[in-house]
């Protein structure tokens, strides 16, 4: 730097000298009038210039100077965290690519399981009589049509014993007739006897029909209709109550020897594949819900399930003054129960695509956000510009590049060993 003023300052006096030459071979030629105006317009040609070229000078100097600073100061690099594939195993650091993606806004909320009312059925008795078998216990799982209580009932005991009779005399009257119309179409048999025949026998047809409605009424299914006449005399009495679905039995109403009507209530099962959630969401965050929207169900031990929004009533719970959001939610194995109490995640909004990194991968060093950036040798500390977050992710606006490979996971670790490593160069 100072070789190179004395450089400039050797250029000025000799340009000077070559000045003031020309000047005295000029002044030698004019009379004394236009020498004073000359003069003096010299002189304050000389004085601008010299302020101009002065400041460029300075210009110039401070422009060097900075060049100067920024080559120091881009040769001086972090220092680089040696470790090899075996070390970095041990220390369990995972290591991954910047991608790009999305930055969501989410707001959490507390729901209640309910079953769905329209996978809901209550098991009612439907004739009279006294509970002779419950086969169910309250939580346990039943499969369609299967037989869950038995009820001894006198009823079901008539109406069967009355079909039963109805069916033999309409085997009779079959016969009969089946013999009339034989004889009468051989010209045996006078018509008369042949029409009384048949009148008896569609009369037993009709009671026999009117039997078989009867026992339909009181929920005997038809294929037990067509073997009651190899039932046991002692089981006329029994009546099977069977399960309309597939689901859970959620409440066990009656206990057994208890007399019971036909509209008495023996069990209410649901059908738990499918439940519905009410959400109690914020008045302020109403307006940003709509139907169809994903929301996902926390649950104590970490499971997590996926639902829509099915639902958004607009009249808020004067209790709580809060709204109250519908979401429906598949559970194959049973596995939400009514009533439970849980925590709800609902998704409002996504950023535009922008780079992405987990938000376990960033460490604040020297004050400033920074991640490790992979080397052959190891990783190497770089300072990053953060922009949104979430709970997993945070966006990246400088100092990364898509596909940079970069640690993940365990950064702790590499923190230590990066200002370990700056103590060490200090000393």
């Amino acid at each position: 730097m100072i070789k190179l003023t004395l450089l400039i300052k050797n250029y000025i006096l000799e340009k000077l000298k070559i000045s003031f030459f020309f000047i005295k071979m000029l002044f030698s030629s004019l009379s004394t009038g236009p020498r004073l105006f000359l003069l003096i317009v010299f002189c304050l040609i000389l004085g601008a210039s010299t302020t101009i070229f002065v400041g460029k000078v300075q210009d110039f100097v401070a422009l060097i100077s900075a060049n100067k600073n920024k080559n120091k100061m881009s040769l001086e690099k972090e220092p680089i965290i040696l470790l090899s594939e075996r070390q970095i195993k041990d220390e369990a650091i995972e290591i991954g690519a910047v991608v790009s993606g999305n930055i969501t806004r989410k707001f959490r909320v507390s729901a209640t399981v309910e079953a769905d009312s329209s996978r809901l059925v209550r098991v009612a008795a439907k004739v009279h009589g006294v509970v002779a078998q419950l086969r169910k216990r309250l939580g346990a799982l039943v499969e369609q049509n299967e037989v869950i209580a038995v009820i001894d009932s006198r009823e079901i005991a008539d109406a069967k014993s009355e079909y039963l009779a109805a069916k033999v005399s309409f085997d009779l009257q079959a016969n009969l007739f089946d013999r009339e119309r034989g004889l009468f179409e051989k010209k045996i048999t006078a018509e008369t006897l042949y029409l009384k025949a048949k009148a008896v026998f569609t009369e037993a047809k009709l009671r026999l029909d009117l039997a078989r409605q009867k026992l339909s009424s009181l929920d005997v299914q038809e294929d037990e209709i067509s073997k009651l006449d190899k039932q046991p005399l002692g089981r006329l009495r029994e009546k099977e109550i069977l399960a309309p679905i597939s689901g859970k039995v959620l409440d066990r109403l009656v206990n057994i020897g208890q007399p019971v009507t036909n509209d008495t209530q023996l069990y209410v099962i649901a059908d738990l594949s499918e439940v519905e959630v009410y959400l109690s969401v914020p008045i302020e965050e109403l307006s940003s819900l709509q139907k169809g929207q994903s929301v996902e169900l926390m649950s104590p031990d970490g499971t997590k399930y996926q639902g829509k929004i099915e639902i958004v009533h607009s009249v808020l719970t004067p209790e709580t003054r809060m709204g109250k959001v519908i979401a429906y939610f598949k559970t194959p194995t049973y596995s939400l129960s009514p009533g439970t109490l849980l925590t709800a995640e609902i998704e409002t909004a996504r950023s535009a695509t922008s780079l992405v990194i987990p938000r376990a991968a960033v460490q604040i060093i020297n004050n400033q956000p920074s991640v490790f950036v992979r080397v052959d040798e190891g990783f190497v500390l770089r300072s990053v510009e953060l922009g949104e977050k979430d709970e997993r992710f945070v966006e990246v606006r400088r100092g990364l590049v898509l596909d940079e490979r970069i640690a993940t996971l365990n950064t702790a670790a590499l923190k230590h060993a990066y200002l370990a490593e700056r103590v060490q160069n200090a000393q």
